[in-house]
C-alpha cells in the first residue's frame, strides 16, 4: 500500500528536515506486518513528494491471534488502514509529535501539502478530512468501496500526519490487532488539538476504537472534558444549543441547593463526577459526598477532580463513597440535601421502591433533587432515532404525567412536598428536554 506527500512550500526540501528522512537516500523499517520504506520520487527545490511504501507479509499477519483482516488472502496488502497506519506512526514519529530540532519554526508552520492515497476506503473522506481544513477530491475505483483520494491543504506537517493516523484506520473500519485500553490514549495524543472540536468526533471515536462501547465512552468523557463540555450533552445533544442542557440541568440544580441553603450534600449516583466538580467550587457547599455503586466510576471521578493534586482545605470537603442506591446505608442519613441528577431512569422499575426507601426514609435529607429527560421532547433531538432512547443504559423514559405521578406518590407516602422545575428549552407542546422534582421534608417545617 502506499501514501505519498507533496510540498511546494520552498525550498521544498526542507520537508526531509521535518520527516526527519533524507531526500537523497531510500530507508527501509521492519513493523510488525512487513516492511515499510521511504522514498523520495522528487525532490527539488520547487517541489518534494515523500512516499511510504507498506509491503506487508501474509505470513506475519497469520502469526497473531488472527482475524477476518489476518488471513492469507484479503485487501489488506493494497487498501489503507490500520496496517498503513501503524508504519506511518512508527517511522515518522518523532515529526508526528512535531519537533524538529534544525527547523522548529517551519515545523510550527503551516505549509501547502498534497496527500495521495491510491487505495482508501472514501465513503466517509470528505465528510471527515473536509472540516480539518483538506480539500477532499476522489478517483473512484470502479463499483467498490475504495477510491484513489487526494487531499489538499494548507496545514503543519504534524497535524496532517496526526489526521492520517486517526482518520485512516476511521475510514477503513476495522483494525488488524486487539483493540484494547490503551487505544484510548492513542486517540487522544494523535487527536489533541482537533479531535475535540470535530462535528464527528462520535462516529470517529466510535470507528476508530471498534466500536467497544466502554473505551467510547471512556475518550468521549476525556475529550469532553478537554473540551469543557459534559459528556451528558452527547446523549442529550440540541439543535445549535446555545448553552449545553448539561450545564443548564447542573445550574439548575446548584439553584436549588442554595435556594434550599444546603450546606451538606449528597450526589447520588454520581458517577464520574461532573456534578461534584460543580459544587467543589462553590464554597457555600461545606461537605460533598458522592456516592456510585461502580468503583470505576468513582476512580474517573478521583481523577478528574484531580484529588491527589487537591489543597487539603478542599480536599477535607469531599468524600467518595462506593454504595448501591437501592440498598439502606444509613451512613448517608442526616445531610441536607440529595441530588439524583439523571439516575432514576437508570434503574429498573422494580427496584425504584427500593430506591425511595434508602433515599426518602433510610437517608432522609432535608431536600431532594431528582432530574430525569422528559421523553416527550425527545422528537426534537436531531441526532435521536425515533422511537430509541437517549442512552442505551437508560430502563425507561418518562412523561411528565408520568413522572409527576411517580414523584407525587413519593412526596405522599414519604412526607415531602414536591414541586416540579422545567430545565432546558420549552415547547409549546412538548414541555422542556430536562425535568426535575425538588422534594422538601415536611418535618423541617
Amino acid at each position: 500500500m502506499l501514501l505519498t506527500m507533496t510540498t511546494t512550500h520552498q525550498p521544498a526540501t526542507d520537508l526531509g528536515h521535518l520527516l526527519h528522512k533524507h531526500p537523497d537516500r531510500a530507508q527501509s523499517f521492519s513493523t510488525s506486518s512487513g516492511t515499510a520504506h521511504v522514498f523520495y520520487p522528487k525532490a527539488s527545490p520547487e517541489e518534494c513528494t515523500v512516499a511510504l511504501l507498506l509491503e506487508v507479509d501474509p505470513i506475519a499477519l497469520v502469526r497473531g491471534p488472527g482475524s477476518t483482516l489476518t488471513q492469507y488472502v484479503n485487501d489488506r496488502p493494497y487498501a489503507a488502514g490500520s496496517l498503513l497506519t501503524v508504519a506511518l506512526g512508527s517511522v515518522f514519529r518523532t515529526a508526528m509529535n512535531g519537533r524538529s530540532d534544525s527547523f522548529p519554526e517551519l515545523a510550527r508552520t503551516p505549509i501547502p501539502l498534497v496527500i495521495r492515497v491510491p487505495a482508501l476506503p472514501y465513503k466517509l473522506a470528505e465528510r471527515l478530512f473536509t472540516p480539518l481544513g483538506w480539500t477532499v477530491e476522489v478517483a473512484e475505483h470502479g463499483d467498490s468501496r475504495y477510491g484513489d483520494v487526494t487531499l489538499t491543504g494548507t496545514l503543519k506537517v504534524s497535524d496532517a500526519l496526526k489526521h492520517l493516523y486517526v482518520l485512516l484506520p476511521v475510514l477503513d473500519g476495522g483494525k488488524h490487532y486487539w483493540v484494547a485500553a490503551d487505544e484510548v490514549d492513542k486517540l487522544l495524543k494523535a487527536g489533541d488539538g482537533w479531535l475535540s472540536a470535530h462535528p464527528d468526533k462520535e462516529l470517529i471515536t466510535t470507528r476508530y476504537l471498534a466500536r467497544k462501547r466502554p473505551l467510547v465512552l471512556s475518550a468521549l468523557e476525556r475529550l469532553a472534558e478537554v473540551d469543557e463540555v459534559e459528556p451528558e450533552e452527547l446523549d442529550n445533544a440540541l439543535a445549535e444549543p446555545k448553552i449545553s442542557l448539561a450545564a443548564q440541568r447542573k445550574e439548575a440544580v446548584i439553584k436549588a441547593l442554595k435556594e434550599a441553603r444546603a450546606k451538606r450534600v449528597l450526589d447520588l449516583g454520581c458517577g464520574g463526577g461532573a456534578l461534584l466538580r460543580e459544587l467543589v467550587k462553590e464554597p457555600e457547599f461545606t461537605e460533598i459526598h458522592g456516592v456510585d455503586v461502580s468503583a470505576k466510576a468513582l476512580q474517573e471521578a478521583a481523577r478528574k477532580l484531580h484529588l491527589d493534586r487537591m489543597s487539603d482545605r478542599l480536599r477535607e470537603r469531599i468524600t467518595l463513597r462506593q454504595s448501591a442506591l437501592t440498598y439502606a446505608d444509613t451512613e448517608l442519613a442526616g445531610y441536607d440535601a440529595a441530588v439524583l441528577m439523571e439516575v432514576v431512569e437508570h434503574v429498573d422499575p422494580s427496584r425504584l421502591p427500593a430506591l425511595e426507601h434508602s433515599v426518602f426514609v433510610v437517608a432522609r435529607p432535608a431536600v431532594v433533587l431528582v432530574t430525569t429527560p422528559n421523553v416527550e421532547y425527545n422528537p426534537l433531538f436531531e441526532t435521536l432515532p425515533e422511537g430509541q432512547m437517549r442512552h442505551s443504559d437508560h430502563r425507561f423514559e418518562w412523561t411528565r404525567a408520568e413522572f409527576a405521578e411517580w414523584a407525587d406518590g413519593v412526596a405522599s407516602r414519604r412526607g415531602y412536598r414536591v414541586r416540579h422545575v422545567p430545565i432546558g428549552p420549552e415547547d409549546a407542546d412538548r414541555g422542556a428536554p430536562t425535568q426535575m422534582a425538588v422534594f422538601s421534608s415536611e418535618d423541617e417545617n
